[in-house]
């Protein structure tokens, strides 16, 4: 190949490349942990307010999703160590599996703790922040709603149904577990 032609080569390489991560990164988010991520981090950033500091908040937050993320890797190496033959899955598969599928509830908490580490910081107000980190949760509902309804090939009117969707139940959700707590 000639100097052109790898150049042009690895120029098409570069350009697919961030288009590939988004979509990495949307198939993360787009999977029940990362959904169930959402709401939970939603849902301790709303009754977290109660702390004395942000920093707390964001400690508490980041503790708990770890403590629940470990829980479903654990669950599921637990529950999944048989293969479909019968045979025993090894230790290290099942666990590189589970903690794989589950990725996404540990992505759910980076964006609302990054707006809770400005806060941390004194960069943003804490009422700010507490604020950003919450509509981020919702607003990653909304878009998950969007972006399945185009997949599914919906007109604008049924994505826009769908992003409404997705959001009014993302919302009720977070409220009855923030009840809860």
């Amino acid at each position: 190949m000639d100097d052109e032609g790898a150049s042009r080569s690895s120029g098409v390489a570069r350009a697919t490349r961030p288009g590939r991560l988004t979509r990495l990164l949307f198939n993360a988010y787009n999977t029940e942990h990362a959904v169930y991520g959402i709401v939970l981090v939603t849902t301790l950033v709303a009754v977290g307010w109660h702390f004395d500091t942000d920093g707390e908040v964001l400690l508490f937050i980041v503790g708990t999703v770890w403590v629940f993320w470990l829980t479903h890797v654990y669950a599921a190496v637990v529950a999944s160590r048989n293969s479909v033959e019968g045979r025993a899955v090894p230790i290290g598969q099942a666990i590189g599996a589970a903690a794989g599928h589950s990725i996404g509830m540990l992505l759910a908490m980076l964006l609302p703790s990054v707006a809770l580490a400005t806060a941390t910081f004194g960069w943003v107000d804490e009422y700010v922040a507490y604020y950003i980190a919450l509509w981020i949760g919702v607003l990653t509902l909304a878009v998950i709603g969007w972006v399945n309804s185009e997949r599914n090939h919906g007109t604008w009117p049924m994505r826009l149904l769908s992003t409404l969707i997705t959001t009014a139940f993302g919302l009720a959700v977070i409220w009855l577990s923030a009840l809860v707590h």
